[in-house]
């Protein structure tokens, strides 16, 4: 993805959150993508090869539990 509009999609999400404080909201890149389709074998890596190489790959990605949005108490 090109830097031009990783930052419009990185200033979109801080209007977002600006706006909307109380909205939790994760972004996701194309080299997050291409690790869930491949972990939850929606495709296979050699399919992905058509497209552009990410600028990044990480090591294995890391999975985070978000907390229950029912059980907070209000």
């Amino acid at each position: 993805m090109s830097q031009k509009l990783v930052t419009k999609k990185n200033r979109k999400v801080r209007l977002l959150r600006e706006l909307y404080p109380d909205i939790r909201c994760k972004v996701l890149y194309q080299r997050d993508y291409i690790q869930l389709v491949v972990k939850y074998g929606l495709d296979h890596p050699d399919h992905l090869e058509a497209l552009p190489p990410p600028t990044r790959m990480p090591g294995k990605p890391v999975v985070t539990r978000l907390e229950d949005r029912g059980s907070r108490a209000g």
